[in-house]
This record gives C-alpha cells, sequence and structure tokens, in this order.
C-alpha cells in the first residue's frame, strides 16, 4: 500500500496495487510539471482519493487532477478508460518501484539526455 498527497495536504490518496510505472516527456506533462511527469498506473478500484480534486480537461480524451489549494499536479486519466496515473513525486516515502518505460521522447527537452536502460517510445 503507497500513501500519497500534495504539498498542503488538503488531498491525500491510497495505492493499493501498480501496474506500471512510466516517466512521460510529453510537452503537457513537461509544463505541468517543469521537467517530466514520473507515474504510476493503478486499477480506478486501487486508488482512494481523499479530498476535493480539481480536474482539468488536457484533450479531448484525458483529465489532469490537481489540488485546488496548493495547485500539485496529482493524477492523469483518460476518460474511457478504468484506470487513473498517480504522481509518484507525491508518495510519501519510497514508492519501491522503478521506471518501466519513458515515453514521449521525442517531446524531451534538450537538455535531457536520457542515459539510462529504460526503455523509451519517440511517442
Amino acid at each position: 500500500m503507497l500513501t500519497g498527497s500534495c504539498n498542503c495536504g488538503a488531498v491525500t490518496f491510497t495505492v493499493a496495487e501498480t501496474q506500471r510505472s512510466s516517466a512521460c516527456h510529453c510537452g503537457q506533462c513537461r509544463k505541468q510539471t517543469g521537467h517530466h511527469w514520473a507515474s504510476g498506473l493503478a486499477a480506478d478500484s486501487d486508488v482512494t482519493i481523499s479530498g476535493e480534486v480539481k480536474r482539468h480537461a488536457s484533450s479531448a480524451f484525458a483529465r489532469r487532477g490537481f489540488c485546488p489549494v496548493c495547485g500539485c499536479f496529482l493524477f492523469w486519466k483518460m476518460d474511457a478508460e478504468t484506470k487513473i496515473s498517480y504522481s509518484l513525486v507525491d508518495i510519501d516515502g519510497d514508492t519501491g518501484l522503478r521506471l518501466e518505460r519513458k515515453i514521449f521522447k521525442a517531446s524531451k527537452g534538450d537538455y535531457n539526455d536520457i542515459a539510462d536502460n529504460v526503455p523509451q517510445r519517440e511517442q
């Protein structure tokens, strides 16, 4: 069981089981986080959220969830899916996870040389 929270503590969450972890280098994630977004993917039923989460339609098919008090970016969810991505940075303590893939490598910042062996996708 993982526990997480936003910067101010107004939103907390627990994750019972993580299915996959990844880092997204797309332009939206870069602007939202200031670098890339490291996330875990879990079934909706494995994530419990306490507190109010504001949702922003970041595209025609997905929403980003954030704390309305401190603005901390916590979640990303495709509208038609029964899974949710949660921010690994917002986990309290160690996650016990390792990144399994990096996506949208073609959109990464020119300052960011990816020099590890984590599998990468251009998009």
